[in-house]
């Protein structure tokens, strides 16, 4: 891609609004932009990071689950089904704003934060036999919350991007059996991010899904709004709130001994059990003809907040820094008053299937090169009447140029 094609380029102030780093840096580099608090709009690089983000959790919940999609909109009836119109804080809702717009439609609906209530009697109409179960499905798409709090960029949003799956299952066992699935499926997925080795499962309380201990995915981060006590021996962390004398007892852990943190949610997963479709009345037939509850699991990625984190795990003081497979592009080619040959470096690369942002603007090299900096694609090629029949590669973590052949950087390319 030309970058002169891209109305959206990097600005060199952003509002005194955007308090946290993430929020920053992806409006300055032209990836983001602020409509209201809490909304953003993806602008090109950042729509392609989310993406990348988005096909690569993908990927993984193919391997346990088919994808659907569901509206965003739910009726209320099917909130005060489950109870959770009067339990769950942060809902929006609409309203008839006049009485114009009462007369033509005076029915409220709930703009979903989560499909719990709206999955539940979606399966339920059409897996009734012990011959249907399980099931598994997942989506990822805009969901909503009445965020009091809409100050931490992409980590919380009032409307941002969810992964939300949900299974179902003939009996507790086999819902534990695809729970402890799903956690090496998660563990996958923050591999593949980059964000792994900093990625801690997490024991945490049920919240409103149940009595029981959930697992959140905490990712080591200053920004982070929760404090973790981490048991790095053992691979494990526990979500403060969870910290009580009784819970010291129950599972055999001194938590005066671990590390505390603070940590960035990035995914949980919930043994919701039987409460959902008690509350729908949902019901199997089993093989000897009787009926019985359909046990549930929930379990979710936030992708927009993913992308918040890697700004602020990975991001320096020139500006982002991407992990190679979730970058927009993957390299950044800068031509010093050598259009030309830009142009031919371009298209060699393009035809080999690489991606590239091509600064092709008529701009000084030191702004170009400040632009490369921020916006954080982890090669640049400059190529100018100095480099000859070469390029100058630089990677985004190193100080290093070094001239090589474009042959060479497809190889180096490919070889990640």
């Amino acid at each position: 891609m030309k970058y002169s094609n891209i109305v959206f380029k990097t600005s060199k102030t952003v509002s005194s609004d955007l308090q946290s780093k993430n929020a920053r840096l992806l409006t300055q580099a032209g990836y983001i932009h602020q409509e209201i608090a809490g909304a953003y709009t993806f602008l090109p690089l950042g729509l392609r990071v989310l993406q990348k983000i988005e096909n690569l959790i993908r990927e993984e919940m193919d391997t346990i689950g088919v994808e659907i999609s569901m509206t965003s909109l739910s009726p209320k009836s099917n909130w005060e089904t489950t109870g959770r119109i009067e339990t769950v804080d942060v809902l929006m809702k609409t309203s008839p704003a006049n009485a114009v717009a009462k007369a033509k439609n005076d029915t409220e609906y709930i703009l979903n934060c989560t499909h719990e209530d709206m999955i539940t009697p979606l399966v339920q109409k059409y897996a009734q036999s012990y011959k249907d179960l399980p099931v598994s499905v997942y989506q990822i798409q805009t969901k909503f919350r009445n965020e009091p709090r809409a100050k931490s960029g992409l980590l919380r949003c009032r409307e941002f991007r969810m992964k939300d799956l949900y299974s179902f299952h003939t009996s507790e066992e086999d819902l534990l059996r695809f729970y402890e699935e799903s956690k090496k499926v998660y563990t996958r997925v923050y591999e593949r991010l980059g964000i792994g080795e900093s990625t801690f499962m997490t024991l945490a309380s049920g919240g409103d899904f149940t009595t029981n201990y959930s697992h959140e995915f905490q990712t080591l981060c200053e920004a982070g709004e929760d404090t973790i006590l981490l048991d790095r021996k053992n691979n494990i962390a526990y979500n403060r709130e969870v910290t009580t004398p009784e819970d010291s007892k129950k599972l055999g852990v001194d938590f005066s001994k671990l590390e505390e943190v603070k940590a960035c949610e990035v995914g949980n997963i919930f043994p919701l059990n039987t409460k959902f479709s008690k509350a729908f009345d949902y019901q199997y037939v089993a093989e000897d003809g009787s009926k019985k509850p359909v046990y549930m699991g929930s379990y979710g990625i936030g992708p927009s907040r993913v992308m918040g984190v890697l700004v602020e795990k990975f991001a320096d003081e020139k500006g982002l820094v991407w992990p190679t497979a979730l970058a927009p592009f993957q390299v950044h080619l800068i031509d010093i008053q050598s259009p030309e040959k830009g142009h031919a470096v371009y298209e060699q690369l393009r035809t080999a299937g690489i991606e590239v942002l091509w600064d092709d603007r008529d701009e000084r090299a030191g702004a170009k090169f400040a632009d490369a900096d921020l916006i954080g694609i982890p090669i640049r090629l400059v190529v100018s009447q100095k480099t000859g029949d070469k390029v100058e590669m630089k990677k985004r973590n190193e100080d290093t140029n070094t001239l090589v052949t474009v042959e060479e950087v497809m190889k180096i390319i490919n070889s990640y």
